[in-house]
């Protein structure tokens, strides 16, 4: 039995093999410098050759905790929040901590969180969801109800349109977390909007959906029924489990690939019309302030957008060698293709390899192996989705869109690599622009 060889999978096993003995050969010159950050204060007697502390007693029994933890030693992974960026914690963000993650799936604990009236705590007993408008029969369904329904699940990544909001003028923030953490990317579990308006059947003339939540600030958006109609969710379950009280507990809106204010938490609302409502978070905010004076409304879709996530400056280097380089790339209009790194500021470009799965509207991770000779760099990276859509660089959306905007910064992010290791958020001049 014979077999074809993929070339396109030899070149990529070549360069691994490279790669790996180019490793191997820094780690043995240099100790792995710059590949393993040395341990912070070892305790020399949990170090070989002696027996650790922890291989002399018997651990904690399986009673000890009916629902896990994360070790105490990541405790540091967590959400983290800027106080002087609104007037109080009950309306305002925190966000993902993008550097400490692996694979493209956020942990339920540490997705990102946005609240207009702080969180609803809501029993799922007393909650309704009423389907009511242009529609041949109202209905009001109990949570019990929908989780009988057909479901469907999908992993589809939810962005605040305010991500990056802060950088439209200059880089700000110093920190992957700050610059890019309001984004997660988890797998949701819930009825089809669609499936809910076959039982309520619609008027011929209605064109759309306005969604409210049960929170305290009665959030509203005005939803297309075209896409009502295509892949949006009533969602009850992230990542297997029922949603987190600060994801919408006990139900959800999820609007795929759109800006995550139309994900309606705590759903208790469906108004189906013919028109758009035009309420205060789809007109005074959420919408686009151009050079002009005036603004796009209804920009809903999140365009194809990158990050490098190592290095960066939550994770620095720790001396010249080989590295693998990580980050992130997802579109709100389809999968990614490609994801392009350039290590001087854009000036020359290379492909990187995009890790399985690569889902429609979802995180997507990218690598690509890396020699630092120790001096300084400007890490860089774009995304291209199945559209052909290329991810724009600042000086390029602000030609478009201005510097008075704040939501919807797609633009691409530049780290500067010193030669200390050290990483800075930073934003090119272009000369003659």
């Amino acid at each position: 039995m014979s077999h074809e060889r993929d070339p396109k999978r030899d070149g990529l096993a070549v360069a691994r093999r490279r790669f790996l003995s180019a490793v191997a050969a820094s780690g043995a010159a240099a100790g792995l410098t710059g590949l393993v950050r040395p341990a912070q204060a070892a305790n020399p007697d949990n170090l070989p050759p002696n027996e650790p502390e922890w291989a002399r007693v018997l651990g904690p029994g399986v009673d000890d905790r009916g629902y896990g933890l994360p070790s105490i030693y990541e405790k540091h992974v967590k959400r983290r929040w800027v106080p002087w960026l609104t007037a109080s914690s009950e309306s305002t963000v925190n966000f993902t901590p993008l550097q400490d993650l692996h694979g493209f799936v956020t942990p339920n604990g540490v997705c990102f969180e946005r609240h207009h009236s702080g969180r609803a705590e809501i029993d799922p007993e007393d909650h309704r969801l009423i389907i009511h408008g242009l529609v041949d029969k109202p209905l009001m369904f109990t949570v019990e109800d929908l989780k009988r329904m057909p479901s469907e699940s999908h992993f589809y990544f939810c962005e605040c349109a305010a991500n990056s909001g802060m950088e439209w003028r200059n880089a700000q923030l110093n920190g992957v977390q700050f610059t890019h953490g309001m984004v997660h990317c988890v797998h949701w579990t819930g009825v089809p909007l669609r499936v809910l308006f076959e039982q309520t059947g619609l008027k011929p003339n209605a064109k759309w959906v306005l969604a409210e939540g049960a929170d305290g600030a009665a959030m509203t958006r005005s939803i297309p029924m075209e896409k009502a109609l295509d892949d949006c969710l009533v969602a009850y379950a992230q990542n297997g489990e029922a949603l987190r009280p600060e994801q919408g507990y006990p139900i959800r809106l999820v609007v795929p690939g759109f800006e995550a204010n139309m994900w309606v938490k705590w759903l208790r609302r469906l108004e189906v019309g013919d028109q758009a409502w035009y309420h205060r978070e789809e007109t005074s905010k959420y919408t686009d302030l151009l050079p002009s004076g005036k603004a796009y409304i209804f920009s809903w879709v999140m365009e194809a957008k990158s990050v490098i996530t190592f290095p960066c400056p939550e994770k620095p280097l720790n001396g010249p060698g080989y590295y693998s380089v990580r980050g992130l790339a997802w579109s709100g209009r389809g999968r990614i293709t490609r994801v392009d790194v350039s290590f001087d500021g854009g000036r020359n470009w290379q492909t990187a390899k995009l890790q399985d799965p690569v889902y429609p509207k979802c995180l997507t991770r990218f690598e690509i192996p890396w020699r630092w000779n120790g001096e300084r760099a400007l890490l860089v990276s774009r995304a291209i989705d199945e559209t052909g859509y290329v991810q724009p660089t600042m000086y390029e959306l602000q030609k478009v869109r201005g510097v008075e905007s704040v939501y919807h910064n797609n633009g691409q992010q530049v780290w500067e690599v010193k030669p200390s290791g050290e990483v800075e958020n930073v934003r090119l001049r272009y000369v003659n622009a």
